[in-house]
């Protein structure tokens, strides 16, 4: 099938072919003739699978005709990001340039007053996150009695983020006569309440399995002890032929030290989390989409929002808690037909959370174990290498029983630590064996002179 076949107008088709599409995806060819219908649509698919276009391209056609009041969009895209959000809006400006159609992006760490200017002009699609939606809602600044075409899009990451409220509520304040485009990457009981509440009659379009992970992704989960996991990741980013890649952490505190430790041995890396400002997300993904940053570090507020189709490779430095975060992450490889690599460290700490995801995915996910770790001579000049406990030795056992205290600071002086005592090289006096429990490997000084009794007399 080509895009022709799909009853698009001359003008979006045009657009289409300026970027090189000629065939559409299996989400397209399905979801592109019901939107144009004005039916309701339930569409289950995977990440990378091109459903944004499925929804975008039918509504510049749908909306050609007819325009928007002043602070009453026509429609309303919620997205649970804002990177996801400004993804929208670029397909938008992508395939509307040939049709007048006005859009603005509503989403945190932008200016109000610019957001607003663009409402007071009437849009003719307003792309949203829920939480600046319904801000500026209560302000006064926009009206929703005029929409009539509404898009939920990954449904199942507004649940993981507790958007729900929120998209009941901005639900309850548009028409009831309206269609509504519902998609979701997996449907748990919850998203399926939520879907049969919003859709009347809707036509039902999957195109692969729930949770579901591309054939063009090839993944592999490897063993490691928790300690040698940055020397595994380092190994890893060196052996394989990476053009560009993801690393995602669980914690936000997580994607800084990592992010420092892969600077400080010489790769080409940034940063991407939830307490960064607008601009320098922003800043960071250009840079990255750009070429000029290899690997980025970051946590799952990414993991829906970066569209880049030749992202040659997937790193889950931590492995998911949620099981479903893993088909997202792995999800940005492997696109629009390419080939990708997912590669997940794994310790035994991780047990169920693996053990969710063969039964998410249906797939084995067999171990493999990475010998030998990094190859050595890689450190560039002036950056000491990291030194963590091989498994077995005595630093690992040491490192077990005192996991959680606070390492000493080191003082400035050789051969001493802070709060330790005594003069420098003190403990190079201690008879062999002798030690004292709670004051590291060497006793304090004054311990060791001997202790002058009291005489009678005194």
């Amino acid at each position: 099938m080509i895009f022709e076949e799909l009853g698009l107008k001359p003008s979006v088709l045009r657009a289409v072919a300026d970027v090189g599409y000629t065939e559409p995806t299996a989400i397209q060819a399905k979801a592109i003739p019901v939107v144009l219908e004005g039916k309701d649509v339930l569409g289950i698919a995977q990440t990378g699978t091109g459903k944004t276009a499925g929804f975008t391209l039918p509504m510049i056609d749908r909306l050609a005709t007819g325009r928007a009041r002043a602070r009453m969009p026509r429609s309303l895209i919620l997205e649970p990001t804002r990177e996801l959000a400004a993804q929208v809006a670029d397909n938008f400006e992508l395939y509307g340039k040939y049709d007048k159609l006005e859009y603005a992006l509503l989403i945190g760490g932008e200016r109000f007053d610019e957001q607003v200017r663009k409402l007071d002009r009437g849009v003719d699609v307003l792309i949203a996150t829920p939480g600046r939606m319904i801000d500026l809602f209560e302000r006064g600044k926009v009206l929703l009695a005029d929409t009539r075409l509404l898009v939920i899009d990954e449904a199942d990451r507004m649940l993981d983020m507790g958007f729900i409220p929120d998209i009941e509520r901005i639900v309850g304040l548009l028409p009831r006569k309206r269609q509504t485009l519902f998609f979701s990457a997996t449907m748990p009981k919850e998203i399926r309440r939520l879907a049969d509440a919003f859709l009347d009659d809707p036509a039902e379009i999957a195109v692969a399995r729930p949770s579901t992970t591309s054939a063009t992704i090839e993944q592999a989960v490897c063993h490691v002890a928790i300690e040698d996991k940055r020397r595994a990741l380092r190994y890893l980013l060196q052996t394989e032929p990476v053009s560009s890649a993801l690393v995602f952490c669980n914690r936000k505190r997580d994607v800084s030290v990592l992010h420092g430790s892969l600077r400080k041995h010489g790769f080409n890396c940034g940063q991407l989390h939830g307490d960064m400002s607008q601009p320098a997300r922003t800043e960071t993904l250009d840079l990255f989409r750009a070429g000029e940053i290899q690997i980025l570090v970051c946590s799952d507020v990414a993991a829906r929002g970066i569209d880049i189709s030749d992202l040659s490779h997937v790193f889950n430095f931590d492995v998911p808690i949620n099981a479903e975060d893993y088909v997202h992450r792995i999800g940005r490889t492997g696109r629009a037909g390419k080939k990708g690599k997912a590669f997940t460290l794994y310790t035994k700490a991780d047990d169920k959370f693996l053990k969710a995801i063969r039964s998410l995915t249906k797939q084995d996910l067999p171990l493999e174990t990475l010998e030998g770790l990094e190859p050595r001579g890689h450190v560039p000049d002036g950056a000491p290498e990291e030194k963590p406990e091989g498994r077995g030795s005595k630093g690992a056992a040491a490192a077990k029983k005192t996991a959680g205290k606070r390492a000493p600071k080191a003082d400035a002086r050789p051969g001493r630590r802070q709060g330790a005592g005594g003069p420098p090289g003190a403990a190079e006096r201690e008879p062999d064996g002798a030690s004292v429990v709670g004051f590291g490997d060497h006793t304090p000084a004054f311990m060791l002179q001997a202790v002058r009794r009291p005489t009678e007399a005194a």
